[in-house]
């Protein structure tokens, strides 16, 4: 069962948010949350999310504060920011910060939708051992498979890359978990069946 956390201060913005994840995923356990002080009681209770999602105007926050503090406790869960603020102000500092997407509430629910699913990986009634294909890789996740098709180490990508191993684990894990596999050698098979890379 897909476990997220809803931060967000304003009660008619949060229900309206886990209503749409319930139409998303029926079963997931949803816990929501008014403020970032409480998230650390809640993965205590409730474990480690698979998914967050962050309004950044809370009351113990100021700027991407609270992008760079879930960061720190939950390096590798799936972080969408959803604000009322225009993406010009914050989308390039809430990514560079740590999130994985940065939504304008103002676009609507069928949007938020869309980018959400994109982070849900496969509903319940899917076939929970298939590979997924995305509709859309980022830049670094097609690097990623191009390199793991060549065979190379995470020292090899860490190097080739400029980051350090443990970013290499932590992007690789995000990536396995997108396509729904569990090795490198089902990633590159899964890339090249589906054309995700140029060759």
């Amino acid at each position: 069962m897909m476990s997220i956390l809803v931060i967000d201060d304003h009660p008619l913005m949060r229900d309206a948010l886990v209503m749409l994840l319930r139409r998303l995923r029926t079963k997931a356990n949803i816990v929501e949350l008014d403020r970032l002080a409480v998230v650390n009681q809640a993965i205590t209770d409730h474990g480690t999310p698979e998914l967050v999602c962050l309004d950044l105007k809370l009351p113990d926050t100021n700027g991407v504060s609270g992008v760079r503090e879930l960061r720190r406790l939950l390096p590798d869960t799936s972080l969408v920011v959803l604000s009322a603020s225009p993406a010009t102000d914050y989308a390039d500092l809430a990514l560079e910060a740590g999130a994985d997407a940065y939504v304008e509430k103002s676009l609507g629910a069928a949007h938020i939708a869309k980018v959400l699913k994109e982070f849900m990986g496969p509903s319940e009634e899917a076939d929970e051992d298939a590979p997924t294909v995305p509709e859309k890789l980022s830049k670094r996740q097609k690097q990623l498979l191009v390199m793991l098709d060549k065979g190379l180490s995470n020292r090899d990508i860490a190097d080739s890359l400029s980051i350090s191993e443990h970013t290499v684990k932590v992007h690789l894990w995000r990536l396995f978990r997108r396509l729904n596999v569990k090795s490198r050698s089902q990633a590159s098979h899964l890339a090249r069946n589906a054309g995700l890379i140029d060759f």
